[in-house]
């Protein structure tokens, strides 16, 4: 990857083209938010000459909505579907074949394209002469309004990689939407997303892309949003993971886009993609497997199958949660008596759950049922990637205190001597934590520390506050442990003992303080706060929201 950014073969930087770009809008059933992503993508300006809409034949509104709008903005022309595709890649296949613009830019009826994203992303591509050029993107979970970055880290700079060999990490950005493409290229190469209900096409389009080897201008601009929306009626087709077909159509996908990477003789791709599977998709659907031992087994059985495909350098390139996870599956079948242990070890930051065993001749392994999974590495690990368990138990007050049991995993915490703790809070999308103060740890026996950990309610809101939260503040909570050689880790809080309902705080600054825990998919502690009477009214409706669209899917199902 070069770190200098090379000028176009013309010699000066050229400035953003009008009439550029076709940005292609793919619709189906999404009449109330349809709307807001086609006027995001005509508010780019002159240098998208077209939006191209294509409607899969919606049974709602949709194709009323986007005919109304095309009658008033030229530049909108609406294509509807006969057929109804069953996926993604069918309507974004048509956008495709009817643009006549040089660049294309996909856009999905209910995410939304910021200011000047399109602008941003053709000087880019004109500029560097690259047929694809890349931006940084958010999920926005809705109705909170919390935003997390997409593969963080990955763009954080302006940069120009040469070939997609130069940067392997790059197979981790399976999304097709934060990219513009040159269409000459995408014919060139014949690359086109699968037709039909294929749910993972962009996984498929991506390793076309990538095989293609294309020189990929980066930018650190914000160029999508992409909206969640979990509690939705109709969810997204990727979000509906009810049964087991959604964990296979991943499998599959992922296995298609490993063999076009194969097949185009990218080995570093390869091994990069089958290494971001054990530790992405691996961890993220074992979180969500649910309690139901009919989908577990199932689950069980497809992981098992797929992973005995993988080779002991993929397995051993990954990082020691995903490797200790690959093992414990390789070792039973079906699903161990501890599977809800396994699955909170996927949490992120993951934690391993006491009791700890070890084999016969003292190597630390997953339980006692099972001596053949190996927790390989856990002696080399460092302090802050010992996957540590902490207990955590709200304690009333006026400002409010947690109180904490640190584990100890097999003596490994013991050796590095653990000082002190504090609490630190995270909004999502912000990654500056509101640190509390630091407190002793007290032994509590030969395994474990304890701590009363002040919380500091007022303090709290205000920093919400701070980071544009005058309403609602959502905080993930976590422990940082500091240990006696300055080493220090970093670990997720498993609500215990007195989960705190609901309760109202006085504050002088606020006058009240709404405060509630709650427990996320993983079981990790979370804490909503609302300062104040906007905080009340933002938090009742947030309620309200959350309960209208649970009655809705409810009434779906």
């Amino acid at each position: 990857m070069s770190n200098v950014l090379p000028q176009h073969p013309g010699g000066t930087a050229p400035s953003a083209r009008d009439g550029s770009v076709a940005v292609v809008v793919i619709a189906y059933n999404d009449a109330r938010l349809v709307g807001e992503a086609v006027r995001s993508a005509l508010s780019q300006g002159p240098v998208v000459s077209e939006v191209i809409a294509v409607n899969d034949r919606s049974s709602d509104g949709t194709a009323q909505v986007l005919d109304e709008l095309a009658a008033v903005h030229p530049r909108l022309r609406v294509i509807h579907r006969s057929e109804n595709s069953g996926g993604c890649g069918t309507p974004r296949n048509d956008g495709i074949a009817a643009a006549s613009a040089p660049y294309v830019l996909f856009l999905d009826s209910d995410d939304v394209l910021p200011e000047g994203a399109a602008e941003a992303l053709l000087r880019a591509a004109l500029r560097h002469n690259a047929p694809v050029t890349v931006g940084a993107c958010v999920r926005r979970e809705l109705p909170q309004g919390q935003d997390t970055p997409w593969v963080p880290g990955l763009y954080q700079a302006p940069a120009v990689i040469e070939r997609p060999a130069d940067k392997p990490e790059l197979v981790r950005d399976t999304l097709c939407v934060n990219k513009l493409y040159e269409r000459s290229f995408l014919d060139k190469h014949s690359i086109r997303f699968p037709d039909g209900r294929f749910i993972y096409e962009d996984f498929v389009f991506t390793a076309q892309v990538l095989a293609a080897a294309p020189r990929i201008a980066v930018i650190p601009d914000l160029v999508y949003v992409w909206h969640v929306r979990r509690s939705a009626a109709q969810v997204s087709i990727s979000l509906d993971r009810a049964d087991i077909g959604n964990w296979r159509a991943r499998v599959d996908a992922h296995h298609k886009a490993v063999e076009i990477l194969r097949h185009a003789g990218a080995d570093a791709l390869v091994h990069a993609c089958r290494v971001k599977f054990l530790e992405y998709d691996l961890r993220m659907y074992l979180r969500e497997l649910g309690t139901d031992p009919e989908y577990q087994q199932a689950w069980w059985t497809l992981t098992r199958e797929y992973l005995a495909g993988f080779l002991p350098s993929e397995v051993a390139a990954a990082d020691a949660s995903a490797r200790w996870i690959v093992n414990v599956l390789r070792a039973t079948d079906p699903p161990p008596a501890d599977i809800a242990r396994l699955v909170a070890f996927a949490a992120e930051p993951p934690r391993l759950l006491p009791p700890y065993a070890r084999d016969a001749d003292g190597t630390a392994v997953w339980s006692e049922e099972l001596p053949t999974a190996v927790l390989d590495g856990l002696d080399e690990l460092a302090p802050d990637r010992l996957p540590v368990t902490v207990d955590a138990e709200l304690v009333t007050g006026v400002d409010g205190r947690i109180r904490v049991r640190v584990h100890d995993l097999y003596g490994r915490l013991a050796a590095a001597a653990p000082r002190t703790a504090r609490l630190e809070f995270r909004t999502r999308g912000s990654d500056e934590p509101h640190v509390g103060s630091s407190t002793p740890l007290t032994p509590a026996g030969p395994d474990s520390w304890t701590a009363d950990l002040p919380v500091g309610l007022t303090a709290l809101a205000r920093a919400g506050r701070r980071r544009g939260r005058p309403g609602l503040q959502i905080w993930q909570v976590q422990l940082r442990v500091e240990c006696a050689g300055g080493e220090t880790l970093l670990a997720s809080l498993r609500c215990s003992g007195n989960r705190l309902s609901r309760r109202a705080v006085p504050s002088r600054r606020y006058g009240v303080l709404l405060v509630q825990s709650y427990v996320t998919n993983s079981g990790s502690l979370g804490m909503r706060l609302a300062p104040g009477m906007h905080g009340t009214v933002s938090l009742v409706r947030n309620r309200l929201g959350r309960a209208r669209m649970a009655r809705a899917a409810g009434s779906a199902g």
